[in-house]
Parts: structure tokens; C-alpha cells; sequence
């Protein structure tokens, strides 16, 4: 016996059971097993995440365990971010590690294990311990170092490299999320690899763009004016310049655009005072109340350009971001301080749906991490609109109860065919198939309790599992 194996041979294993996530009721978890069998291998689509196209096309071997599956990751992160461990000893916001670093960091993660205890994180990384790496070792201070050396050594193969777990993840769909002025060009080596057979497409991501009270707004129009040809010296020239963007997008395979911003309003503008407006933001002289409502006339047109050109439009309003000032100025953006708030939806979004919610080419797709919402407001326009797709759970919330509240919340509003197919919403590559595996048993479970209470046949539940795995994100993203 090697040293390695001997390592691996000693400690608490992992109990990662074949039923877990699914109904502890004997009568109901036979149901969801046959369910979620029946579900379980299906291809996954991915139609928003932020899994970089670069590690795709250049497909080289990933660096080490840390920079992989505890850095990327602030689900993981911002626990131990709480409990007091410091975000620079997990490597966060750096591209390079020290020496040791990496491994002190996995360390730190695995001496915290219980930090995650009734958390969909330990799901997720135990799935990927146990389904990914063929490990049975549960993390702990004692375990650590093995399992690092471990999961490095098959870091170093080729099955572990990204277009290999790509194929072995069965993903049909990969969706990156991009800034307007990207010249994607890893998307384009892609295309043009006859290597690859995947999908990798770009999202349009232009919420940086529809700010003008943010301090780097005039910096990047002028960027935008560089890179589409475009005069932004006037709202027309911004128009005519998103419009060109888009464009490029769509000629690269983007299906979608993606929105985050304070609330979910979208109005428009009379050509005037949207002219008025824009100038006073050019010049800097914009106030707060007045750049929100050039920032909604600004959505209300990417809204118009969606009906016109067919990208999808997805809307996740409402998150506080980078509500510590110190750790966005020390770590970035997206390091796990981006804190939910309450939103509106009903009158918010009533200007759109009422100029493009019947339009043929027109989608959006609504998330939202106020759940309060669901059944008050997201599934009745998704009853009604035939644009109009309620998003399923994500970020805070894609939890297993909240999952299951979600279900319950929309189905008896919307049904089945009116939500958008599970979405990731991932940087750690690695954890894609643990999530979408979550997201099926969760399913499975809903959908047996209404054949046990003969709410459902066992034929319309296993079409249904289907539908919500491939069917409606196909539906949705116009696939």
C-alpha cells in the first residue's frame, strides 16, 4: 500500500447516499427514485453562468484544488468569510498563489467542515468528492492533506481537463457572461475548433452601461463608442450603439442578455427628456433620482432591441452589491457581499409587458431572491404572458427547501411549462452537475407527492420530470 492510498484508507468517510434529498417517506421516496432515474443522466443546460470560455478553448489542466473549488466559489467562501477567516487566506481576488497557499486554504476549509452542515454547499462538495474525484474521505483538519494530494494528482490527467469534464458532465449548453465591449474571442476559437462538438455562447451583460450614476459610467460609453463605431454623444448614438453590440453578440451564438439592477422598473422616455437626461449624465451632472430613471428608460429599450433581434431577456433585480465597502476595496466584486433585498414586480414591469409581453419574439425571464413574490406576483404574469417565464431558484435560494417552496408557490398559478429550467449561476465549474443533480431530486420530490395524492398520474409526472430538465429551458431560451 502506497503512501497516498494509506492516507486515503484512514478517517471518517463520506456518507454520500444514493436517495439522499429525496422524500424520507417510504411510499413517496419510491415514487421520486423512479423520477429522478428517469431524469437523472439527462443533458444538462447551462443558460447563465461565469465559467470563463478561455479555460474551454484553451483547455489546459486547472492550476490546483483551491484556485479550482474553494476560490471561484463564494457560496464556499463567504461561510468562512463569516467565522471570522480571513478572504485573503482562501486566495480570493488573486490570480497567483504563494507558495503553500493553495494548500493552506484547502486546509482551512476542510479543519471548517462543520461551518456547512444543512447548507446546499456540502451537497455540492461532497457530490463533487464522491461523483468527480472518486474520493470517500470526509474533509477535516485530519483529512486534508490527503485529499489535496489526491484531487491534485488527477487535476494533472487528461479527464480532468475542462473539455473532458465537459463531455463527461453531459452538458448541451454552456452560457458565459459577458461585458458588451468583449470581443469574445475565446468564443470565437471555440466555434472554430472542429475539436470541440460543445456549445459555449456569450450573454450580453450590459448593467454597468445602463448606470450614469455609477463614477466609470462615461469611461465606459466612451469604450462602447470605440468598439461599435457608434457617436455616444447623445441617447440616439447610445441606442444605435447597444444595438450594434447586441448585434455582434448575436452573430457569436448570445441567446440572452442579462439585467441585475435596485428594482425591477422599466419605463420609457420621451425623446426629449431621455436626451436631456443622457447629456446631464454625460457631463457628470446627473443626480441619483435622475440617473434611476435613465437607467430604466435605458432597460425598457434593451427590452424593445429583445423583441427585435430575439435575445432573451432574464431580470434578477433587487441585491445590495458589494455591501461591505472594505471587502469590495480590498477583494472586488462577486466575493460573496451582494446581500438580497425586497422587490416589486406587478407595476415595475407593467410599461414592458404592456409594449412587447404579446409580441412573437419577445421572452423574459424573471428571477428574483425575494420569495415573497412567486406566488403573489411572478407566477400570475407567467399565467398570463406568454413572454413571461418565472426563473427557478438561484444564488441564496437554490437550497432544497427553498426549492421545494418555489414549486409550491408557482405550479398551481403557472404549472410546469412556465419556468425556466434550473440555473447554476456558477463560477466553480466543477460543481455544474452537483447543482442540476440537486435540482432533480428536489423535482423528484414534488412531483411524487402529487401522484401519491393522485394529483398526478405516474405518466404525466415522468413527462413532466422531463420537461423541467430539458424541455422549458429549451422553451424558454428559444433553443
Amino acid at each position: 500500500m502506497d503512501a497516498m492510498t494509506s492516507q486515503l484508507s484512514a478517517g471518517p468517510r463520506l456518507e454520500v447516499h444514493p436517495d439522499r434529498m429525496l422524500p424520507s417517506d417510504p411510499a413517496l421516496r419510491s415514487l421520486a427514485r423512479e423520477l429522478y432515474e428517469s431524469v437523472r443522466a439527462l443533458p444538462i443546460y447551462s443558460p447563465h453562468g461565469h465559467v470563463p470560455a478561455q479555460w474551454l478553448a484553451d483547455d489546459e489542466p486547472f492550476a490546483d484544488p483551491t484556485s479550482l473549488l474553494i476560490t471561484p466559489d463564494h457560496y464556499v467562501t463567504r461561510l468562512l468569510h463569516a467565522s471570522g477567516i480571513g478572504l485573503d487566506r482562501l486566495g480570493v481576488g488573486q490570480t497567483t498563489f504563494g507558495p503553500g497557499q493553495s494548500r493552506e486554504a484547502f486546509r482551512t476549509l476542510c479543519a471548517h467542515w462543520h461551518l456547512y452542515r444543512g447548507t446546499p454547499v456540502r451537497f455540492w462538495l461532497e457530490s463533487e468528492l464522491a461523483e468527480i474525484f472518486g474520493l470517500d474521505l470526509a474533509p477535516s483538519a485530519e483529512t486534508a492533506d490527503a485529499l489535496y494530494d489526491a484531487i491534485a494528482e488527477r487535476l494533472a490527467t487528461e479527464a480532468f481537463r475542462p473539455r473532458a469534464l465537459y463531455q463527461r458532465f453531459g452538458i448541451e449548453l454552456l452560457a458565459t457572461t459577458d461585458d458588451p465591449c468583449d470581443d469574445l474571442r475565446h468564443h470565437a476559437r471555440l466555434a472554430a475548433d472542429e475539436t470541440f462538438t460543445g456549445r459555449v455562447v456569450p450573454t450580453f451583460r450590459p448593467d454597468a452601461y445602463l448606470e450614469p450614476a455609477r463614477a466609470d459610467w462615461n469611461t465606459r460609453i466612451d469604450r462602447l463608442g470605440e468598439v461599435s463605431g457608434v457617436d455616444v454623444d447623445s441617447y440616439a448614438g447610445w441606442v444605435a450603439a447597444m444595438e450594434s453590440r447586441r448585434a455582434y453578440f448575436t452573430a457569436h451564438g448570445a441567446i440572452s442578455s442579462d439585467h441585475s439592477h435596485a428594482d425591477a422598473r422599466v419605463e420609457p422616455l420621451d425623446d426629449a427628456e431621455a436626451e436631456r437626461l443622457y447629456a446631464l449624465g454625460r457631463h457628470g451632472a446627473i443626480t441619483p433620482a435622475q440617473a434611476d430613471t435613465l437607467r430604466r428608460a435605458f432597460l425598457f429599450e434593451q427590452a424593445r432591441m429583445a423583441a427585435d433581434d430575439g435575445l432573451v431577456l432574464t431580470m434578477h433585480p433587487a441585491v445590495y452589491r458589494n455591501h461591505h465597502p472594505a471587502t469590495f476595496a480590498g477583494y472586488g466584486a462577486d466575493v460573496g457581499a451582494d446581500i438580497p433585498l425586497q422587490v416589486e414586480f406587478t407595476r415595475a414591469v407593467q410599461p414592458m409587458l404592456a409594449a412587447f409581453g404579446t409580441s412573437p419574439g419577445f421572452h423574459v425571464v424573471f428571477f428574483t431572491i425575494d420569495e415573497t413574490v412567486y406566488a403573489r406576483e411572478l407566477a400570475p404574469l407567467a399565467g398570463f404572458y406568454p413572454s413571461v417565464f418565472v426563473g427557478v431558484p438561484w444564488w441564496f435560494i437554490d437550497a432544497p427547501d427553498a426549492m421545494a417552496r418555489f414549486r409550491s408557490s408557482v405550479t398551481e398559478t403557472a404549472g410546469f411549462t412556465r419556468t425556466s429550467g434550473f440555473i447554476d449561476d456558477t463560477r466553480a465549474y466543477l460543481s455544474i452537475p452537483a447543482r442540476h443533480d440537486l435540482s432533480r431530486r428536489i423535482d423528484a420530490g414534488f412531483l411524487a407527492r402529487l401522484v401519491a395524492e393522485h394529483r398526478l398520474s405516474m405518466d404525466e409526472a415522468l413527462q413532466s420530470a422531463h420537461e423541467l430538465v430539458t424541455g422549458n429551458p429549451r422553451r424558454a431560451f428559444k433553443l
